[in-house]
């Protein structure tokens, strides 16, 4: 057993290696690399104008965090929106600190940095949570366990901990992965609320292809239990694009107690141009003159 002094002297030499490890580089930007299956989106907005603008008075204050990529050059792990910031600023390299990570770590830590960020999208957030769950699994998985759900599903309690939410709320966000790129698109433009996407990712791919064309007819996104009818039909005998329509031609429970019409018995009275909110509002419009002609015709 090492006597104090030798522990001591230990631990500082420990400390001088990782004080060497994250040690701040200069490295050139064309030895920089995006993460592979990066899942947050590094869009040139309103955001990264201001990134650029203070890249080019101030240069880049915090370092990337990177690791060697033994084809060559050095894979980004956290700092993607400050790599193309300083690409559309001219600068020729960054400060970096390289670490020494395997594929799980690198995932974990490249998940946990961008999830800091505000604004973050659900697709964004969805293929995170997945990669992170898969990362952990592989980390804790032990070959004496009974059941392959055990691990999954400590992890999704782990990522749920760690962003303050619960592990139920991880699981629906990984179920959206199971959309195809159109669907889950919609999810991020607000056009499909969360509840109602979950539902619609047990759909198959070729299904959720028909459930876009039944949207379009509908002019609509779904509710809930709309969304519901359509996962139990695709389950038990499978979700055409008619049975699509006919689900998302129904009144929504929400809108019980209110006079609704079908879009399709709307349609031959107006150019196919017209959306269900132009007709709405011709309607309105139409209504509102008749009324003032009653008025009159009861004043005489």
């Amino acid at each position: 057993m090492p006597k104090p002094k030798q522990k001591e002297a230990e631990n500082q030499t420990g400390a001088t290696a990782e004080a060497v490890t994250e040690t701040v580089r200069q490295i050139p930007l064309s030895d920089l690399h995006p993460f592979e299956g990066h899942p947050f989106k590094v869009l040139d907005d309103d955001s990264m104008a201001e990134t650029v603008e203070s890249i080019r008075q101030v240069g880049v204050a915090n370092p990337l965090i990177v690791r060697p990529d033994p084809d060559g050059g050095y894979e980004i792990i956290s700092g993607h929106r400050r790599h193309h910031a300083a690409e559309l600023a001219g600068l020729d390299s960054l400060p970096v600190i390289v670490r020494e990570l395997d594929d799980d770590a690198a995932v974990i830590l490249m998940v946990d940095s961008n999830l800091q960020r505000e604004n973050i999208l659900p697709s964004e957030k969805a293929l995170a949570y997945k990669m992170k769950l898969e990362a952990i699994s592989h980390q804790g998985r032990r070959t004496d366990l009974t059941s392959a759900q055990v691990a999954p599903k400590l992890s999704t309690e782990q990522i749920g901990e760690a962003e303050g939410i619960s592990k139920d709320t991880v699981k629906r966000y990984i179920r959206l992965t199971n959309l195809i790129p159109e669907v889950l698109d919609m999810v991020d433009e607000k056009k499909i609320s969360m509840t109602p996407a979950v539902e619609l990712s047990y759909l198959t791919p070729e299904e959720q292809r028909s459930f876009l064309e039944a949207m379009d007819y509908a002019q609509a996104a779904p509710s809930v239990s709309q969304a519901q009818r359509m996962k139990k039909k695709s389950q038990e005998s499978g979700c055409t694009l008619d049975d699509m329509c006919g689900i998302m031609d129904e009144v929504k429970k929400d809108d019980l107690g209110q006079v609704a019409f079908k879009t399709s018995d709307l349609q031959k009275y107006f150019p196919k141009s017209y959306t269900p909110k132009q007709m709405s509002d011709t309607i309105l419009r139409l209504l509102e003159q008749w009324q003032r002609r009653r008025q009159r015709d009861q004043e005489r």
